[in-house]
């Protein structure tokens, strides 16, 4: 079982919590994080992922990779904290609240969740919110 985080940017975030939350929500779901890597980067390094596995020539906020199917996940997420940071002034939700709403995200969506049409994304934010609300106790 292996959760391994990289921060690629100067910008100093809470990777311990971090590596707790996304562990614990992999678990909650049902789930074990056999060989997971989540990697919390810039705008270019999105923005080039996104342009050649997606074929989107933009920065988002979180790009998730699923290597393989069953309860033990083999995977990994890029997050832009480039991004969070402006969607977090955007939406005046505070840097870390935006961080972990989107690991939280990323974490789901290995977890075999998806956001495509209005009813999936409403069931994914509800989950969302739920492991939001949990944060205190992680």
């Amino acid at each position: 079982m292996s959760l391994e985080l990289y921060n690629t940017t100067k910008r100093v975030i809470p990777e311990e919590k971090l590596e707790r939350v996304i562990r614990h929500v992999i678990e909650a779901e049902g789930f074990v994080p056999d060989v997971v890597v989540a990697v919390f980067c810039g705008d270019r390094l999105i923005q080039r992922i996104n342009r050649e596995h997606l074929g989107h020539d933009y920065a988002t906020d979180t790009i998730t990779f699923r290597y393989n199917s069953g309860r033990e996940i083999e995977g990994e997420f890029y997050v832009s904290l480039d991004v969070i940071d402006k969607n977090s002034r955007r939406f005046k939700t505070g840097f870390e609240n935006e961080l972990f709403r989107v690991a939280i995200h990323s974490a789901l969506h290995l977890a075999g969740y998806d956001d495509s049409g209005d009813e999936a994304r409403a069931g994914m934010k509800k989950r969302e919110d739920r492991y939001l609300s949990q944060l205190p106790s992680l």
